[in-house]
């Protein structure tokens, strides 16, 4: 297996990216080979003082890197030598199985519509993430970012995307879809939530279980939850509020440490011809490296494949 990871992308590149991927190699030595992007003189010079052998790796120089402040769409022209660009490049030419990078969120969106090309009988690419639930389990939610207005047909693609997510990678059989809305009836919510409901009910290949309601997102009534980027964002970044309130006030729960994002590190773009996972843009060692044990996941599984056979049905 072939990971490749983005040095370059991140609040505190390249060190905790040159760390993570250290750590990464040696939990799975034998399994998996580390392309690291960047400036080779950068990341030459950081492993010597980390007392890491730079030929644990396979180094690819690349001279320019996109910032965070960086326009998405113009710095994947403007900078076509850029770690994150070439990357994208080596995925795409199938010379590595995944790509992972804690760069800008924008840039790598758009790098991988654009150069890995969307799924045939994709609408929108989207991002999900993992919700940790009180029982245990996880729930998939989406779209948490990417797609802010969504069309009725949008939101049902979205369905079958998180439903081979969950069979993929959380090993979820026949998983249950639930809406996100305001209510549990079907006459609740917009107008586009109340199309959505009745497009989601007529789906053959989708387990359709209806409405769930905010207050239940972490007791696993549904393995996924599908919703507009814009209110998947709102739910991801209040999860993470709350966590950060609990720390603040010095409370220490088990349950209440998982929504650390520490513990995820990365989301794939699902829809998308390859395997490439979005990290936050502050990851620490920690959240690298978990980035990294997702996409070595991720392209295990081939879930871009089957997503890829999944529409196609």
């Amino acid at each position: 297996m072939k990971i490749g990871l983005d040095v370059s992308g991140g609040d505190f590149a390249p060190k905790v990216n040159i760390l993570a991927a250290h750590k990464i190699r040696q939990d799975l030595d034998g399994k998996v080979t580390l392309y690291l992007f960047g400036s080779k003189e950068e990341m030459v010079s950081e492993m010597i003082q980390l007392n890491i052998d730079p030929l644990s790796f396979m180094l690819v120089d690349c001279k320019e890197a996109i910032s965070m402040e960086d326009h998405p769409i113009q710095a994947l022209k403007q900078k076509p030598n850029s770690s994150m660009s070439v990357g994208l490049n080596y995925l795409r030419d199938g010379q590595i199985d995944a790509f992972a990078s804690t760069g800008n969120t924008g840039a790598m969106m758009v790098g991988s519509i654009y150069k890995l090309n969307t799924i045939p009988g994709i609408i929108r690419p989207c991002i999900s993430t993992l919700i940790p639930c009180i029982n245990g389990k996880q729930t998939v939610l989406l779209d948490v970012g990417s797609n802010a207005d969504c069309r009725v047909d949008v939101l049902t693609q979205f369905a079958e995307l998180g439903s081979v997510y969950a069979e993929t990678i959380l090993g979820v059989t026949s998983p249950r879809v639930g809406l996100v809305n305001i209510g549990k009836e079907e006459s609740k919510g917009n107008l586009v939530s109340q199309a959505t409901f009745k497009a989601l009910r007529e789906l053959p290949n989708i387990n359709f279980i209806g409405n769930i309601e905010g207050r239940d997102f972490f007791s696993n009534e549904a393995d996924v939850l599908v919703c507009d980027g814009f209110t998947g964002n709102i739910i991801l970044k209040q999860a993470e509020g709350f966590y950060s309130l609990l720390k603040k006030r010095g409370i220490q729960d088990e349950y209440f440490d998982l929504f650390n994002y520490e513990n995820y590190g990365g989301t794939p773009i699902l829809g998308v011809k390859g395997n490439a996972i979005i990290g936050h843009g502050s990851s620490n060692e920690n959240a690298v490296y978990a980035m990294l044990m997702h996409a070595f996941q991720v392209a295990t599984h081939g879930l871009s494949e089957r997503i890829t056979n999944a529409i196609k049905e």
